[in-house]
């Protein structure tokens, strides 16, 4: 895969190049040393991905992220070395269509083994995404079969909302959760594809935006009204019998971290109530087949609409099912999901 570099500094940009030396499968394209740089080069000379600083000089990496993804077909991997001070960047530059980010402090990380295997990792699962990858271009989750439930839900269950996102989707949540009132009678439960080293980044971000209270979805807790719960880890999130949150490692060949669809399809086993499920914007399949499951329950399903996805991938793929009972844009979702609980979800 043609790898591209845009830094700002002699040793980010070697820091970069060096973990690429690791790669058998992967060579540098060009280097930019900043946005408006690798603006111009990418429009000549489109790798396949730009491992992206955040902070350059003339265009820095958001709005260079997102004159790229405006007219280029190219992946984007946003690279900080502080995600504390940054995060807010990150997330407004993975709402452009960056489809990642990675921290690396740059001293001295093309020598640690950790930083690399991260690094390499990362590029990896982006070959999958984009077809590039020799083998396993194409990996479905298992497909499970579930007991048929009963057509009588339980009332001692709270509504449930459960939420999943990829590419853009920072911004996109940001949007709904800002625009539920603070009494907003539901649960709500949130799988976004992310690292986990900017999740929690990613938790304290989204309580600003938001009256509810966001938190990280831990071992153990349950869905509970007026709270947000987040998984935070790359392992799965799923709902377990007992109908605490837990989180698996399998299916461990599938690119997307967390699942959507291996959400979805635990709470479709074991949610013995009704609730709304929304599938937002992303690259790929992830959470359509989900998406599927919980509509044949019985479950109110919405995907955003593609005028208003970053990436229409995740989206269409549920439309394509007919997984969707609506299709909206995504300033409509949380006036949905309000008007759903009057009518008991």
């Amino acid at each position: 895969m043609r790898v591209a570099i845009a830094g700002d500094t002699m040793m980010a940009v070697e820091t970069l190049r060096r973990i690429l030396m690791n790669s058998n499968d992967d060579q540098v394209a060009w280097v930019a040393r900043d946005g408006a740089e690798a603006i111009a080069k990418c429009a000549k000379d489109t790798p396949d991905l730009i491992l992206m600083g955040l902070l350059m000089p003339v265009i820095d990496g958001v709005e260079a992220t997102r004159k790229i993804m405006k007219n280029s077909n190219c992946a984007i991997i946003i690279v900080t070395e502080d995600i504390s001070k940054n995060a807010g960047k990150v997330f407004e530059a993975l709402g452009c269509g960056a489809l990642d980010a990675v921290s690396i402090p740059v001293l001295g990380s093309s020598g640690n083994p950790e930083v690399v295997r991260e690094v390499l990792d990362k590029i990896a699962m982006i070959r999958k995404l984009i077809g590039k990858s020799t083998i396993n271009a194409t990996i479905k989750t298992p497909i499970q079969t579930l007991p048929t439930q009963s057509s009588t839900f339980t009332s001692s269950l709270p509504p449930l909302v459960a939420i999943g996102s990829s590419t853009g989707g920072p911004n996109a949540l940001a949007k709904i959760l800002s625009h539920l009132p603070a009494n907003f009678g539901a649960a709500v439960v949130i799988v976004q594809h992310l690292d986990a080293q900017f999740a929690p980044s990613l938790v304290e971000w989204l309580n600003q935006q938001t009256p509810l209270s966001v938190l990280m979805a831990s071992v153990g807790c349950r869905p509970e009204i007026g709270k947000v719960l987040i998984a935070v880890t790359n392992d799965h999130l799923f709902l377990h019998s007992n109908l605490s949150l837990k989180y698996t490692k399998d299916p461990l060949d599938y690119p997307y971290r967390p699942s959507v669809n291996v959400f979805f399809k635990s709470i479709a086993e074991h949610w013995n109530s009704r609730g709304t499920a929304v599938l937002l914007t992303g690259m790929g399949r992830d959470g359509a087949e989900g998406l599927s499951l919980l509509r044949t329950r019985g479950w109110h399903t919405i995907v955003q609409n593609k005028a208003t996805s970053v990436v229409y991938g995740m989206p269409k793929a549920a439309v394509d099912l007919n997984a969707a009972v609506e299709i909206l844009p995504i300033d409509e979702i949380a006036l949905a999901l309000t008007k759903r609980l009057t009518l008991r979800f």
